[in-house]
Formats: C-alpha cells, structure tokens, sequence
C-alpha cells in the first residue's frame, strides 16, 4: 500500500471530520471511499461507447430478455 500526503486548508479539514464522524469513519477512511468511487467511475469515452451500443442492441437485447 502506498501513503500520499496532501495538504488542505484547515476549514477543509475541519468539514472532512465533521462529515466522517456523522458516516461513523475516520477522516482516512471517507477520503479512501470517495478515491474508490471517484477512480471506480467508467471514462466517458466508455460511458458514451457503452450508451451506443446498449442504444443500438436495444431490440436485440429486448427480445433476448
């Protein structure tokens, strides 16, 4: 595992604690979530990829159901 450091200002730090009390986390454990979820996001040249071709086999897809 590989540790970054980063630097924010005090009111950010202060609104990330906050936030990861209320969820019951630590403050490393919501920013490692919301990394995860950001990093887990498909590209939008896959997002847009995958809306043509879902668009395009809607029939086919629908007969197969």
């Amino acid at each position: 595992m590989t540790t970054i450091t980063v630097q924010i200002e005090e009111a950010k730090a202060q609104a990330l604690r906050e936030k990861a009390k209320r969820y019951g986390l630590k403050p490393e454990q919501l920013l490692t979530a919301s990394l995860e979820d950001l990093i887990g996001q498909p590209d939008n040249d896959f997002d847009e990829a995958a809306r043509r071709v879902l668009s395009k086999n809607k029939e086919l897809y629908r007969r197969l159901a």
